[in-house]
């Protein structure tokens, strides 16, 4: 387990980001998929968290990534999002015209969850099992 240490804050949080495209129409392709890695990448550096893992399909991409404790997950997945569609609407306009009349390209609502290296029963038990205080 690799720790990152950040100003008052010793941590390793971890989140799971899904992003749908509007309509959950199947408009990405392999090179759209490929070029969404490096620009979530790219964000992700400016943003001072790392991509540990990147994939998607035609309607939907999967973003797991580590982050700091004082980082907004909202307003970082916002920027996420502006960013890579106006990317994506500008170099592959081709192929998102055929899709959308309109400039969009991915949902608006999305899901994250954090994750971790255990189970939540895991660590229900690992406190259960220390020692009380006695008073």
């Amino acid at each position: 387990m690799a720790y990152k240490s950040h100003s008052r804050a010793v941590s390793d949080l971890k989140a799971h980001l899904v992003l749908t495209t509007k309509y959950r129409r199947k408009v990405i392709n392999a090179a759209m998929l490929t070029r969404l890695g490096e620009i979530f990448e790219q964000l992700c550096q400016k943003w001072g968290c790392e991509v540990v893992e990147f994939n998607g399909e035609q309607d939907h991409v999967h973003l797991l990534f580590g982050y700091y404790p004082q980082m907004q997950l909202s307003k970082f997945v916002n920027n996420l999002k502006t960013v890579s569609s106006l990317y994506i609407r500008k170099e592959f306009a081709d192929v998102v015209a055929k899709e959308y009349l309109q400039s969009v390209f991915w949902h608006s609502a999305y899901f994250i969850a954090s994750c971790g290296g255990v189970t939540v029963e895991q660590l229900k038990q690992y406190v259960q099992q220390q020692d009380s205080m006695k008073c």
